[in-house]
C-alpha cells in the first residue's frame, strides 16, 4: 500500500542536494545533523498538497536539550509555511524522566506540549507513573487528543482514561487519514501494578494475552474500522518498540500480523529508525521509523497528493520559536522554585553517617536505609525490598523535609524493578552484600568494612556472624559466583501477611522489589537476580518512589516509623546467646 518509489523522481525534480537526501534519505528516511542550508531546503521540498505528520517519542522530560521542544516549534512553523496540512503527534513517555516530570507530576509537560501545538498523543508505559488518576487530568489538560486503541476498563469505579479514543481520522483536502494508538502491554509491569488494579484486580487491561494475538486482534479490527470509515492511510503510532524484550508485541510483530496498515511510527525502545520497509501479514511493504529519544530527532512522514509516502528524521535544527523558549524557560523556573517546597517533616535526621563520618549505610542497618527499602517495598507490592547502601548519598534533615532534600537521596534516576526469587537466591544476596561486613566499624582512623553493596531492607530480618570469614567467591571483575564454605548470614526470617517473622523457605518463591542497577545490571557484582522473571520492569524513577511513599503512604510524617532503627539487621561476632 506504500508507495515509495516515485520519491526519487521527486527528489530530482526539486533539484534538492546531495546533502539534503541523507537528511531524509531517499525513498524511505535518514538521518544525519544537515547544514543549516539543507535544512531550509527541506522546508522548501514541502508543498502546499503535501500532508505533513511530525512525530516525537521518549521525550522524557528533556524540554530543551538537542533539539527541544522550542526547536520543534520552530519547524513546525517551517512546515505551516508550506502547507496547511501539518499534523504534531507524540507517541508516548513524555511526562516523566527528570526531576521537572516528577515535582509537577507531569504537568509542566503538559503545558508546553500545549504551547508548541501538538494535536495528537499516545500514552507511553512511563506516562502511567503517576498513577490512574493523575494521567486522567493530565489527558483533561492537555489540548492534544489522546488515542489508545487497546485499553479497556472492567472496573466498578471511575474509568480515569474515558476520555482516551482508540483513533481519529483527520481529513486533508479531501485525503482522509486515520491514526490510531496504541499502548505496549507491558505497561503493566513498567509502571507500579497497583495503578491498573482496583482492590487488588487488575481492571485496566492491554489486549497482552495469547501471545500477541489479543493484540493484532484488536488493532486490526480499528485498523479495517478506519478503512470502512473511508480512510485513504492508516498510520500506527505505536508506542511498542523494535526490541527482543517486547517480542511477541513488538513493532514488528505488530506489522507482520496485521494488514492494512500504511506507516507504524514507533517508540518505547529509544532505538533511532530513519526507516525501515517492513512486510505485513500479506505481503504489503510498511514503512516503520522512530526518532530515538530526548528530542535528539523529529520525526517527519510526508504523503503527496500523488499518494507518495515517505519518512525520515531531522536532526540538528538550529531555530527556535521564540515564544516557545520563553515558555519553557518561565515553567521551568517556576517549578525548579517547587524544589524548595516541603513535602514531609521528622522529629529527627535521618543519615547515612555518623558524628565520624563513618557511612554507617554501607555497614549496618539505618533509619534511612529502612525508610529507602520500604518505600520500594510499599510502591511494588513486594515481599520484601533490597536497596544497597551506596545509592542511598545523602542525609534527610529534621524537621521540614523539601522536595530537593528527597532527590538527593536517591539522585541517580534508577527505576524500579520486582523480580520472582527464590528464598536460597535471596539468603545468597545477603551473604554476598555481607560479606566485607566487620564486627567493628572503625579502627580509630578510617572505616572497616563499607560496601557499596550493603543491604538495606524491608520485610526481613537477618543476623550477620562477623567471626566467620566470608566464603564468597566473585570473579576477576567483582561479580558473584557462589558460595563456597560456612555461611555468616543467620536466622533469616521473612515477615509474613499477620506481620510476624518466619524463618525463610530457601525453595519458596518469593516477590522482591529494587532497582534497575541491582535487579538487572548486577551493580555491586550482585548477578543473583539478573535471569530472574521480572514483574516489574524499570517502573518509576527511584525518587519518585520515595516522594510517592512520602505523600501517599506516610502522609508527610516520617517521625513515628523512622526515628530510630528496628532490628532488621543484626551484627554479631560470634555465635548467637540465647533470647536472640
Amino acid at each position: 500500500m506504500s508507495k515509495t518509489t516515485g520519491f526519487f523522481a521527486r527528489l530530482a525534480a526539486s533539484a534538492l542536494s546531495i546533502a539534503l537526501a541523507t537528511t531524509m534519505l531517499a525513498g524511505c528516511g535518514g538521518q544525519t545533523s544537515a547544514p543549516e542550508a539543507d535544512q531550509s531546503e527541506q522546508a522548501e521540498s514541502v508543498v502546499q498538497q503535501d500532508i505533513v505528520v511530525l512525530f516525537t517519542n521518549d521525550v522524557h522530560c528533556s524540554i530543551d536539550g538537542d533539539i527541544g521542544y522550542a526547536g520543534l516549534a520552530a519547524y513546525r512553523d517551517r512546515m505551516l509555511e508550506r502547507t496547511d496540512n501539518v499534523t504534531l503527534v507524540d507517541i508516548g513517555d513524555a511526562t516523566q524522566g527528570n526531576v521537572l516530570g516528577t515535582i509537577s507530576e507531569g504537568q509542566v509537560i503538559i503545558d508546553i506540549m500545549n504551547e508548541v501545538g501538538y494535536d495528537l498523543a499516545v500514552p507511553g508505559n512511563h506516562d502511567f507513573d503517576y498513577g490512574m488518576p493523575r494521567l486522567g487530568a493530565l489527558i483533561s489538560n492537555a489540548q492534544a487528543d489522546y488515542l489508545a486503541c487497546n485499553i479497556t476498563y472492567t472496573g466498578s469505579g471511575i474509568n480515569q482514561l474515558s476520555a482516551i479514543e482508540p483513533y481519529k481520522i483527520i481529513e486533508y483536502d479531501n485525503i482522509k487519514v486515520a491514526f490510531i494508538g496504541i499502548v505496549t502491554p507491558l505497561s503493566t509491569t513498567s509502571s507500579s501494578p497497583a495503578y491498573f488494579m482496583e482492590n487488588g484486580e487488575y481492571v485496566y487491561d492491554f489486549a497482552g494475552e495469547n501471545g500477541g494475538i489479543d493484540l493484532f486482534n484488536c488493532v486490526q479490527g480499528y485498523v479495517d474500522e478506519c478503512r470502512e470509515a473511508g480512510a485513504d492511510y492508516v498510520v500506527a503510532l505505536a508506542h511498542l518498540g523494535d526490541m527482543e524484550e517486547s517480542a511477541p508485541m513488538s513493532s514488528l510483530d505488530l506489522i507482520h500480523n496485521t494488514e492494512g496498515i500504511d506507516v507504524v511510527l514507533d517508540a518505547h525502545a529509544h532505538n533511532i529508525i530513519p526507516c525501515q520497509i517492513e512486510e505485513n501479514l500479506v505481503g504489503d511493504e510498511v514503512l516503520l521509523a522512530s526518532t530515538g529519544a530526548k528530542l535528539e530527532n523529529i520525526g517527519q512522514l510526508t504523503i503527496t497528493a500523488e499518494g507518495e509516502m515517505t519518512v525520515g528524521l531531522i536532526s540538528g535544527y538550529p531555530y527556535k520559536n521564540s515564544d516557545v523558549e520563553s515558555f519553557v524557560e518561565r515553567e521551568s523556573s517556576t517549578y525548579q522554585s517547587k524544589l524548595g517546597e516541603v513535602v514531609a517533616t521528622s522529629d529527627t535526621p535521618l543519615t547515612i553517617s555518623n558524628e565520624s563520618g563513618i557511612r554507617l549505610v554501607r555497614i549496618r542497618e539505618t533509619a534511612i536505609g529502612n525508610f529507602c527499602a520500604d518505600a520500594f517495598r510499599a510502591i511494588s507490592g513486594a515481599q520484601i525490598a533490597l536497596v544497597n547502601g551506596g545509592g542511598i548519598r545523602d542525609n534527610l534533615p529534621s524537621g521540614d523535609i523539601i522536595f530537593a532534600d528527597v532527590i538527593a537521596v536517591h539522585p541517580f534516576g534508577n527505576t524500579l524493578c520486582m523480580v520472582e526469587a527464590t528464598g536460597q537466591e535471596i539468603i545468597d544476596a545477603l551473604e554476598m552484600a555481607s560479606r566485607f561486613t566487620e564486627a567493628e566499624m572503625s579502627d580509630g582512623e578510617s572505616a572497616i568494612g563499607e560496601n557499596g553493596g550493603f543491604l538495606q531492607v524491608s520485610g526481613l530480618r537477618y543476623t550477620i556472624d562477623t567471626s566467620i570469614e566470608s566464603s564468597v567467591v566473585v570473579d576477576e571483575n567483582g561479580k558473584f559466583v557462589e558460595i563456597a564454605g560456612e555461611r555468616r548470614v543467620k536466622n533469616v526470617r521473612i515477615e509474613s501477611t499477620s506481620g510476624a517473622f518466619e524463618p525463610i523457605d530457601p525453595e519458596a518463591i518469593y516477590t522482591v522489589a529494587s532497582h534497575n542497577f541491582l535487579i538487572k545490571e548486577g551493580g555491586d557484582g550482585m548477578t543473583i537476580f539478573m535471569d530472574n522473571k521480572l514483574l516489574i520492569d524499570e517502573a518509576i524513577l527511584d525518587y519518585q518512589v520515595l516522594i510517592t511513599y512520602i505523600v501517599d503512604y506516610l502522609q508527610g510524617d516520617l517521625s513515628d516509623k523512622y526515628s530510630t532503627t528496628d532490628n532488621r539487621i543484626t551484627v554479631h561476632n560470634g555465635p548467637m546467646t540465647s533470647g536472640h
